[in-house]
């Protein structure tokens, strides 16, 4: 590798670095966000909540690290071509593969990357993950022996447990119960316990009330010494088998799934689209990586008005993985786009190839940028002129004073 391509892609590659950390801490900050009740609603303690969030990170690293390459590229080009350094690589009678080779190494060693992560490691990482989600909500006990907090159990079942007595007893016990429609009842116990019989679990109510209360406004109180409330229905006895998608799968389970797979019975085209999107995902590194050397690979006059190639670059990228989605998203209830899942990547490589091979310049349509060149100059316009009310402001109040 020639010096001038050591420094291409020395460049590019710090660039992808840290284009690849902040995007993967703010996609994987959102993600855990969505998690939060792991430890809200099932009091499971932070470790858990820390080993699900690193969970997370194989599962989003394939789709962050093409639009991290396309950022690394496409910047690193465009600071290049301000600092007259393709120019000048042009006139020493450099190639224009002398600035692609690099790129494409690095993308090519991000395609193996995110392979890897795809194939490998995430369906381990999924199945870790759904089976630790499955044991902190399996506890209900743990969850519901809490006492002063307000726990939802079921879809229209809450329990509050004021206070942990002595013996394992409980006291100032509340339950709401919704499910049955049209019927709304209130259980509230003074003192009570869990009681346990193999598999079966009851919260045992002692000296309470349960108000019925129907939608005509019915009201009916009915007080009792004792009352079972069966909470077996709830426990995680029967949800020692954790429900595994496709996307938890492994590769080698996709392509010889079990015939006893009840899911692989119900959608078997599910599988068939899970392993067309991540043998034609990796790709997408290859794809933005030839799509940035096509909009900001040649040097070009600072004079000239467009669009920055950096924003071109990501906007033709979203446009393509978009596609990529739309395909992959299809193909889960239509085998028949599978094709499209394979076509995508493939034709826009051959489209950018074809811009760079030709030594033209891909840009979007001059009407987009006419459009956001004269929206930035009057959003500059505007900047300046408010800046200078808020001055004039300024001197008239400290002239007044």
């Amino acid at each position: 590798m020639k010096v001038v391509e050591r420094y291409i892609m020395r460049r590019a590659l710090a660039v992808f670095l840290a284009a690849l950390i902040w995007t993967l801490a703010i996609v994987w900050t959102t993600q855990v966000l969505a998690r939060i009740d792991l430890v809200t609603d099932s009091g499971q303690s932070a470790l858990t909540f820390f080993e699900v969030a690193a969970l997370i990170i194989p599962s989003i690293v394939p789709i962050v690290v093409p639009f991290a390459l396309v950022v690394a590229a496409a910047q690193t080009l465009s600071a290049m071509n301000s600092d007259s350094e393709l120019a000048v690589l042009n006139a020493a009678g450099a190639s224009r593969w002398t600035i692609v080779r690099p790129i494409m190494l690095l993308a090519l060693a991000a395609s193996v990357f995110s392979f890897a992560v795809d194939n490998g490691v995430d369906p381990y990482a999924r199945q870790k993950n759904r089976e630790l989600v499955a044991s902190s909500r399996a506890d209900l006990l743990s969850l519901i022996i809490q006492e002063g907090t307000f726990r939802k159990i079921d879809d229209g079942l809450f329990l509050q447990i004021g206070e942990r007595l002595p013996d394992n007893r409980l006291g100032g016990i509340f339950v709401a119960d919704s499910r049955e429609e049209g019927v709304n009842l209130i259980y509230y116990a003074k003192s009570g316990a869990i009681i346990e019989s193999g598999d079966e679990r009851v919260l045992m109510m002692n000296d309470g009330v349960i108000h019925r209360e129907t939608l005509a406004g019915d009201l009916s109180v009915i007080r009792f010494t004792s009352y079972a409330f069966d909470l077996s229905a709830f426990m995680s006895a029967s949800s020692s088998e954790v429900l595994l998608l496709p996307k938890d799968r492994t590769t080698q389970y996709l392509l010889n799934p079990s015939p006893n797979d009840k899911m692989f019975q119900k959608r078997p085209n599910k599988y068939l689209a899970e392993v067309h999107q991540r043998f034609s995902e990796w790709s997408y590194s290859l794809v933005f990586a030839l799509i940035a050397l096509a909009v900001a690979g040649d040097a070009r006059s600072h004079r000239e008005a467009r669009i920055h190639p950096l924003i071109t670059s990501i906007a033709i990228a979203l446009f393509v993985r978009w596609l990529g989605f739309f395909a992959a998203g299809k193909a889960d209830n239509i085998p028949q786009y599978a094709y499209m899942v394979y076509g995508v990547p493939i034709v826009a490589s051959a489209v950018a190839t074809w811009f760079i091979v030709s030594n033209r310049t891909m840009e979007l349509p001059v009407a987009w940028a006419d459009w956001m060149t004269n929206f930035a100059g009057r959003f500059g316009d505007g900047w300046s002129a408010l800046k200078l009310r808020f001055a004039r402001r300024g001197a008239s109040g400290q002239g007044a004073g």
